[in-house]
């Protein structure tokens, strides 16, 4: 049996998701809305709810990164929509959920 034998890759696991998570997806899921719906008030009230939210949940892990973000994209969903803000919303949403599984797997 050959010593340099590698063992076998492991499969990549999702982290668990805990509410962090679940709020950076239901925003992600929101703002994906908004492209196709971008003056829906409801969404847009609902984002930034689910902001508020986030917020709290960053400072109780210690996430300061992702308490900034949230508040860049509180300003952009305060002004009046269009295609650049609803972009702005999705690549915040879709940073803090990198930000949140990077934080779950260890890497940050």
């Amino acid at each position: 049996m050959p010593d340099d034998s590698k063992p076998a890759p492991r499969r990549p696991m999702p982290p668990l998701m805990d509410r962090l998570g679940e709020l950076c997806v239901a925003g992600r899921e929101s703002a994906t809305y908004l492209w196709q719906v971008p003056d829906d008030g409801g969404v847009r009230r609902k984002i930034a709810e689910l902001l508020a939210e986030i917020k709290v949940e960053a400072a109780k892990q210690g996430r300061q990164e992702m308490g900034r973000i949230a508040i860049e994209l509180e300003t952009a969903v305060a002004v009046s929509p269009s295609p650049q803000q609803v972009e702005l919303l999705q690549d915040g949403f879709e940073r803090l959920t990198r930000l949140w599984s990077a934080a779950k797997s260890g890497l940050f």
